[in-house]
Order: structure tokens, then C-alpha cells, then sequence
């Protein structure tokens, strides 16, 4: 199943337009061979429209829109094929991307917060995992403070001067009220910290701690299929929150 919303969202296609694009992202495997002339001719349109096409998603030309969403559909290997497969997923995943160091860090910067607060923040299904966070911290006697899309931009603003570190989620990396909650703490100097699907987005690339979780269904962003994405988050936080608590001689 392709589910072309997150990358259509917001560029005016036409009907055309998103034909081509599901056409490509159906056929990475052979695209970057057939051309832009080929593709365009099993289209029954002209080369100009698949270059007009790239363009509008924000790229330079098709190579370029080709490389870019080839990490999005090229992982076969993390795919969920049936029931069992499901349930043997390797927990290994979770380090595959993340150092020790990173961990170490978010310990320091975030965990070991005294007197200034923890802004966490998400928005859509991300917001599971904000307010599981969220709980767990208030639990350790964290001064935290949660706020999703529904909540003011106040909440945030009248309380900057206060934040020693931000915490945000995002599975696509690209939530635009994330970007900009992001960009906002980075101006004011605030430590930053990003959960995100493995490949690059800008989320990722702006946070000063970018935790990287792989996600099955990159094209799925509706998040219809199964997806260990947001458990794997959650087993995430309990392994930081494990670390931190033997860090602290809390734990035997």
C-alpha cells in the first residue's frame, strides 16, 4: 500500500501529477533506468510534465526527487510480512542507530534537569508517546510541562525563559508545528531533543539529539498498516529511564 499524502500534502498537484508519482514510487526498482522520456511515454504524457512534477515536490529535477524517496519505499528488510514476523522483530533495532553516547547525553542534558523544566511536545499519533514521556518524568519528580497541536502557542512562549530542554516526536520528522516549536527553542539557545524514523528530515537535523527509531512503512502516514515505530519509542524511554535510575543508584 502507498500513501502518497505526506509527500502531495500542501503542492497542488493535479490528478496527472499524482498518477506519476505513484507510477514512480511503484517502480523505483526501474525508473532511474527507463528515464525521464520512457516514463513520461507509459504515462501518455510528456517528459516536461515529469520534470514540472519533481519541482513542485520541492526538488531540483528527477534524479534528485528519485534519490530522494528511494530510502522511503527501499526497505524491504524492515518490513512486516506476516503475525510472526511481527513478533520477531529484532529489539536491536533500537541501537542500531543510537549510540551509548547519545543516551549518555540525553541523561545529562535532560534527565539530570533540576530547576529548569522539560518541554515535551508532539502532535498527532506522536502524542502517545509525548505524554507517555510525560508521565514516566513526573513520576521521577521531573518538572515537565506537555503541549500538543491543541494546546496555545502560550503555552510554550510564556513559559520559554523557564525550559533547559525540549523533547519532541515526530515518526516522519517533517510535522511543520514541530519544525517550528523546534526552531523557536533553538533560537533561544534551549538543548533539543528529536524522535524520528531513521532516514533524514529536518526535524532530525535541527534537534542537538536526534534519537533515530526505524519505521517499517515509510509511506504510511496515515499509519494504517502495522508498524513497531511508536512501541519501539516507548521501549526506547523505558531503556533511557533504565540507564538513568542505575546512573543514579536507584536501581540495583
Amino acid at each position: 500500500m502507498i500513501d502518497i499524502n505526506k509527500i502531495t500534502h500542501g503542492k497542488d498537484l493535479t490528478d496527472l501529477d499524482e498518477q506519476l508519482l505513484t507510477y514512480i514510487l511503484s517502480n523505483m526498482d526501474t525508473v532511474l533506468q527507463k528515464g525521464v522520456r520512457q516514463i513520461a511515454k507509459e504515462n501518455y504524457t510528456s517528459p516536461a510534465t515529469v520534470i514540472r512534477l519533481s519541482k513542485k515536490l520541492g526538488y531540483n529535477g528527477f534524479i534528485d526527487l528519485y534519490y530522494q524517496l528511494l530510502p522511503m519505499v527501499n526497505a524491504k528488510t524492515d518490513c512486516i510480512e506476516d503475525d510472526l514476523d511481527f513478533f520477531k522483530l529484532d529489539h536491536g533495532l533500537l541501537l542500531q542507530y543510537n549510540t551509548v553516547e547519545d543516551m549518555d547525553i540525553f541523561i545529562k542534558k535532560v534527565l539530570c534537569l533540576d530547576q529548569d523544566f522539560i518541554f515535551i511536545y508532539a502532535a498527532g499519533f506522536s502524542s502517545i508517546a509525548a505524554e507517555y514521556m510525560y508521565k514516566k518524568l513526573l513520576l521521577l519528580g521531573k518538572k515537565v510541562i506537555i503541549a500538543t497541536t491543541l494546546d496555545s502557542v502560550g503555552v510554550l512562549e510564556n513559559n520559554i525563559k523557564n525550559i533547559g530542554a525540549f523533547v519532541c516526536f515526530s515518526k516522519s520528522g517533517e510535522t511543520k508545528s514541530v519544525l517550528e516549536k523546534l526552531e523557536a527553542v533553538k533560537k533561544e539557545g534551549i538543548f533539543s531533543v528529536s524522535f524520528t524514523r531513521e532516514i533524514p528530515n529536518r526535524i532530525g537535523e535541527c534537534s542537538d539529539l536526534n534519537f533515530k527509531i526505524t519505521d517499517q512503512n515509510k509511506l504510511d502516514d496515515r499509519n494504517l498498516l502495522p508498524n513497531t515505530f511508536f512501541p519501539f519509542v516507548l521501549l526506547l524511554i523505558e531503556y533511557l529511564l533504565s540507564r538513568y535510575l542505575t546512573e543514579i543508584h536507584e536501581v540495583e
